[in-house]
């Protein structure tokens, strides 16, 4: 997915790695500013999420929480970082997610980063390939994880490939 990453895989070399971890992205601090951006933007501001004082007192979370959205829509920018370069490839459309469950709440000030499983490889046409990964995004120092994701996009090639 990213150009930038130092590992480069061919089609086939992808293939070969399903059902292996294939990518750890660098930590990303989630800070107070950036859940108030997010709900902002997404238009929640449950009070777990947003007013620091009342998350204290009246929840049972010591402080304020992520946003489970938040975690999720994080995991573009951890995958395009982290993730192999694939020769060939033209681009990468996210298709959807066939589950989600945000498993731990994630607490303000939190270091959050995703661990990427190939589940599978999927030739939809000559140029198009589906492709599912299985992610969890761990928290810095708690064991369980934030989120447990079965993510699929669609990697459109250059120029067709053979079955």
């Amino acid at each position: 997915m990213s150009d930038d990453c130092q590992l480069r895989l061919s089609v086939s070399g992808l293939v070969a790695k399903i059902g292996s971890e294939i990518a750890v992205s660098k930590w990303v601090t989630i800070d107070q500013s950036m859940i108030d951006s997010f709900a902002t933007i997404s238009g929640d501001f449950q009070f777990i999420h947003v007013d620091p004082a009342r998350a204290r007192r009246e929840s049972q979370f010591g402080g304020t929480i992520v946003h489970g959205m938040l975690v999720l829509s994080l995991l573009p920018a951890l995958a395009h970082q982290s993730l192999p370069a694939i020769d060939g490839r033209k681009i990468n459309i996210n298709y959807g997610f066939d589950r989600v469950r945000f498993t731990t709440p994630v607490p303000v000030g939190s270091d959050v980063r995703a661990r990427i499983m190939l589940k599978d490889v999927t030739r939809k046409s000559r140029q198009n390939l589906m492709i599912r990964y299985g992610v969890a995004v761990e928290i810095r120092g708690i064991e369980n994880p934030a989120a447990v994701i079965d993510w699929l996009t669609l990697m459109i090639l250059e120029t067709p490939v053979e079955a």
